[in-house]
């Protein structure tokens, strides 16, 4: 056996020391620039379209109700708050979960459109929910009645492992 030793192994970047060798290519200087992606129109959907777990939900509802839930003041965080309003559409209504400065936007009797809007469980009912990747806009009266006697958050969901079975 050799007793001579080896250099460790490296992961990552070369060591520092390292230089570049020769004139960089013109054509690598400059990345080409990328042609714009379109944007996608919106989908919309309706409340009763609404599933537990499912996210990047787009929809004009009208705010029927708006309850503040917890209003705390922290050294940390600052001034914590949370509300629960119901909206609704002209196929149901839904218990939307509002947090800090989307409380001003959601009052009751507005319409707002939710963007990638998600559903929460919360004690197996359906929250509609706006994170940092969504957005809640407040727009003109709709013209839609709502169908307050469809309340999507007041069916209760389990949530149930199942065991495929092998033949």
């Amino acid at each position: 056996m050799s007793t001579t030793r080896r250099p460790p192994y490296r992961r990552g970047p070369p060591a520092t020391g390292y230089v570049r060798r020769g004139p960089m290519p013109a054509d690598a200087a400059k990345p080409a620039p990328a042609a714009p992606l379109p944007l996608r129109k919106p989908v919309f959907t309706t409340v009763d379209q609404l599933r537990p777990q499912t996210h990047g939900h787009t929809l004009t509802a009208r705010v029927l109700s708006a309850r503040t839930v917890l209003d705390k003041a922290s050294p940390q965080l600052g001034r914590t708050r949370v509300a629960e309003c119901l909206v609704g559409d002209h196929t149901g209504t839904v218990l939307v979960t509002a947090r800090n400065q989307q409380i001003d936007l959601v009052k009751p009797g507005t319409t707002v459109i939710f963007r990638n809007a998600k559903i929460d469980m919360f004690k197996g009912t359906m929250r509609l929910a706006v994170d940092k990747w969504g957005r809640i806009e407040v727009t003109e009266d709709a013209d839609f009645q709502v169908k307050e006697d469809n309340n999507m958050s007041l069916v209760e969901y389990e949530l149930v492992d199942v065991v495929e079975e092998e033949d």
